[in-house]
């Protein structure tokens, strides 16, 4: 029994050391077979990575790729060959990692407004709208305007771009944990076009099968304004030619541009006008010789449809008897905006007898306009303020001795009352002598060319 208890604990040391040995063995063999295998595995990554992309992998090296992605797997080990790349890749990611927003300007929309439905909060939008006077255009959104912003993990604001229109966007970038703001503008493409017409019915409608806009056709108007009284003087017969540019962007029109030159025939007198710009960047329009275009008065201080009442003599219609008219009475709609003819100083504005409401200016020295039978007044046109030309001073009305919404105007040469469709009115003033050389060598060209399309009957696109 106690011989057979020796033996027994001779035995076990004897087994379990067999047993250490037997597992020591094969540890031993298992990381020699790893090392075998390992290593040529990152001798084949490095020439493989060295080696042209056309060459395609033996096939030892396509065994020890396939063996050594098993192996390691069941050991938990790294794989240098394909294990390092995800980490790199998702370190450049962190770095610029943010998602980018868009938003439209809507009706009554603020920039905080804008703001929140990106998730950004009040904070940020004081952040970027004090640091820089570039900023100050935030303030003056318009519906149909957008803005991109790019936004990190963090919810924190890396950049914004603001398109203000089609050409101008301001773009507000963090850069060293600063903002920055940059303006940048887009010049449009100018290219010179001409139209052509006859008037049969109305300028408008000649206007418009010439290829004018509306906006173009209210323009030529306008320049020849002072001239031309486009409610009476307009007769069948009458030629226009113009000469003007078109916007593009990217090889696409967007709007039409400035009228260069234009001539205009109204009862068989011809009316010229170019357009020029100075060293000093002011531009207007001027005849041939220099003269402005632009007149001291607008012959006409109100879209009005019909002359109702002329100067002189006439019988009145809510006094019953034949009186001195010393004025014009422009029949227009109710509320029709009334216009200051000339630059000058408001010297009455309040009721005026029969006038009712009233207006007067007085412009210079020498000459003051009268307006009545207004509804109301511009809150801007205030007693002793300056008011420009073409600035709306009031409203036609009914009050005062008036049957129907009407403008009566007057128009006094020192304090005497003058016809207003037919005085003549001053020039402003002309080309400064300095400029007028180069006016000249830049208008003739201009009339050069308008001559020609008015008198060939070629396509006009083959000036372009």
């Amino acid at each position: 029994m106690n011989q057979f208890s020796v033996k027994n604990q001779d035995f076990k040391p004897k087994t379990s050391k067999m047993k250490s040995r037997k597992f020591n063995i094969n540890r031993m063999h298992l990381i020699a077979l790893c090392t075998s295998i390992s290593l040529p595995i990152l001798v084949v990554s490095v020439l493989s990575g060295n080696a042209e992309a056309e060459q395609p992998k033996t096939q030892a090296a396509a065994i020890s790729d396939s063996d050594s992605s098993r192996i390691t797997t069941q050991l938990n080990l790294p794989n240098p060959a394909t294990d390092s790349i995800p980490v790199i890749m998702e370190t450049a990611i962190s770095e610029h990692n943010f998602k980018t927003h868009s938003a439209t300007v809507k009706k009554g929309d603020t920039l905080t407004h804008i703001f929140r439905r990106v998730g950004l909060g009040p904070k940020q939008v004081y952040q970027i709208t004090q640091f820089d006077k570039k900023t100050k255009t935030l303030a003056k959104l318009t519906p149909g305007q957008t803005f991109d912003f790019d936004i990190n993990e963090n919810n924190k604001l890396e950049k914004l771009t603001y398109h203000i229109d089609k050409t101008r966007k301001l773009i507000i970038q963090k850069k060293d944990d600063q903002f920055e703001a940059i303006n940048i503008d887009r010049e449009y493409e100018a290219r010179i076009t001409y139209a052509k017409g006859t008037i049969n019915t109305s300028l408008f409608d000649a206007a418009h099968k010439a290829g004018l806009s509306d906006n173009l056709t209210m323009d030529l108007a306008y320049i020849f304004g002072w001239d031309i009284d486009f409610a009476l003087d307009i007769r069948d017969g009458d030629q226009f030619v113009v000469m003007y540019e078109e916007l593009f962007l990217d090889g696409e029109r967007v709007r039409d541009g400035n009228i260069l030159a234009a001539e205009f025939i109204n009862q068989g007198k011809s009316f010229k006008a170019i357009r020029y710009t100075d060293a000093n960047d002011n531009s207007n329009y001027y005849s041939e010789d220099g003269s402005s275009m632009r007149k001291a008065f607008l012959r006409s201080p109100v879209d009005f449809t019909r002359i109702s009442s002329r100067f002189g003599k006439r019988y009145h219609p809510t006094l019953k008897k034949r009186k001195s008219h010393k004025g014009v009475d422009y029949a227009a709609s109710r509320g029709t905006p009334i216009k200051a003819a000339g630059d000058g100083k408001v010297i009455w504005r309040a009721r005026k007898g029969g006038y009712g409401k009233t207006v007067m200016i007085k412009h210079g020295s020498r000459y003051t306009t009268l307006y009545a039978h207004m509804k109301s007044y511009n809150r801007k046109a205030k007693l002793g303020s300056r008011v420009k030309q073409g600035q709306v001073i009031g409203y036609v009305g009914t009050t005062g001795r008036s049957t129907g919404p009407h403008l009566h105007y007057e128009f006094r040469v020192n304090g005497t009352h003058r016809n207003p469709l037919t005085v003549k009115l001053p020039n402003a003033a002309s080309i400064k002598k300095k400029f007028k050389s180069d006016f000249l060598s830049k208008s003739r060209p201009l009339i050069a060319q308008l001559d020609l399309v008015k008198n060939t009957n070629i396509a006009l696109n083959e000036f372009q």
